[in-house]
């Protein structure tokens, strides 16, 4: 998506220029959240200040949201019809294909020595021993930190000047979401909880919408039990459906657990933290990129995310029923998402296939 966007705000409305767009990308895979939806807030913050950063922000997500609502609602009505049945079945190995596609690929890009196989393995072990993921990334940080002690992190080049004109509007937002939620906490403590919750994942979320599944399967499946595992598989197989980022499973499980206003309160918050850092540290980008301690320390989460997401697979693993004809779905699904097959041709034929074959 990434791509899309600037080929749309480089080239085609030359809203920004090759420089500052690279900046900007920097910038959102520095800080947590769903990349892409940071990276149209961004492209909309320089080219319009805070009110273009939430036009994009919002145009961005809305289609993926709006998709997902309808899903869900199919999902609840006729997710035991027998069709719907072996349609998820099928669903269930592909998304436990892709997570561990998403594992070897962050791993391919990010652990290049032994510090960071050393701290993948560790975050493997610890988030499968059900230690919370949340001090899962704190030992990573630290680790980092402490093995690269001795190394010079690579300087990137870009300085972007400090501007604190978006000061202001930063805090007026921080203002409106802590009214937002001390409102709910009041009146509706649920829909509070869960959007609390959501706000906490996506703050924790570095390196993409994919390093958020490991905090949402132990918080809404193991700590809670809000969900069981094959139903949060169903809700990420629904999330690659849409045209938006993983994360938007966050709707999925809104939606079942309180309806349409679940729904809303669960979107909002799994993405509003990651919208308010790209506002708030955007100014202070340049300082950023030059400090060593914060380069180190998001080193070491990267590759805890790694280790985090192999036990994604293992547990995604566990709960489904392998034989002959899963084992070689998971097998042509895992080759296709090597070779770069585009994934909605992936979940149609998989699909397809599955109300067929299971």
């Amino acid at each position: 998506m990434i791509v899309y966007i600037r080929k749309m705000a480089v080239e085609q409305k030359q809203w920004l220029d090759e420089t500052t767009f690279r900046d900007g990308v920097a910038l959102c895979q520095m800080i947590p959240g769903a990349t892409a939806m940071q990276t149209a807030a961004y492209v909309g913050f320089k080219t319009r200040s805070v009110f273009g950063a939430g036009a994009s922000f919002i145009g961005f997500g809305l289609p993926a949201f709006l998709i997902m609502i309808a899903l869900s609602a199919i999902y609840v009505k006729g997710h035991s019809l027998p069709p719907m049945i072996s349609a998820f079945k099928g669903l269930q190995v592909i998304v436990t294909a892709i997570v561990a596609n998403a594992a070897f690929t962050f791993g391919k890009i990010w652990l290049k020595d032994w510090r960071g196989i050393f701290i993948t393995l560790m975050a493997a072990v610890m988030f499968g021993l059900s230690v919370n993921p949340v001090l899962v990334i704190i030992a990573a940080a630290i680790c980092g930190m402490g093995l690269h002690s001795k190394e010079n992190s690579p300087a990137i080049q870009a300085i972007v000047p400090e501007n604190h004109s978006s000061q202001k509007s930063f805090l007026f937002i921080l203002l409106f979401a802590a009214i937002a939620l001390a409102v709910l906490f009041i009146f509706r403590r649920p829909l509070f909880d869960l959007g609390f919750l959501m706000s906490r994942i996506d703050l924790f979320a570095f390196g993409g919408g994919f390093s958020a599944l490991p905090i949402m399967l132990n918080e809404i499946v193991h700590v809670r039990g809000w969900l069981d595992s094959l139903t949060f598989l169903d809700g990420i197989a629904l999330g690659q459906i849409t045209p938006g980022p993983i994360v938007i499973t966050a709707t999925f499980i809104g939606y079942l657990l309180h309806g349409y206003s679940g729904a809303l309160i669960a979107t909002i918050f799994i993405f509003l933290p990651s919208f308010i850092l790209v506002i708030a540290l955007e100014p202070y980008f340049a300082r950023l990129q030059r400090s060593r301690y914060f380069n180190r320390a998001i080193r070491g989460i990267l590759y805890s995310f790694v280790g985090m997401l192999l036990s994604v697979v293992i547990h995604f693993a566990l709960n489904i029923t392998w034989d002959i004809p899963r084992i070689l779905f998971a097998i042509v699904t895992f080759m296709a998402l090597v070779f770069n097959m585009k994934l909605p041709w992936i979940i149609l034929a998989g699909v397809i296939i599955s109300v067929v074959v299971f």
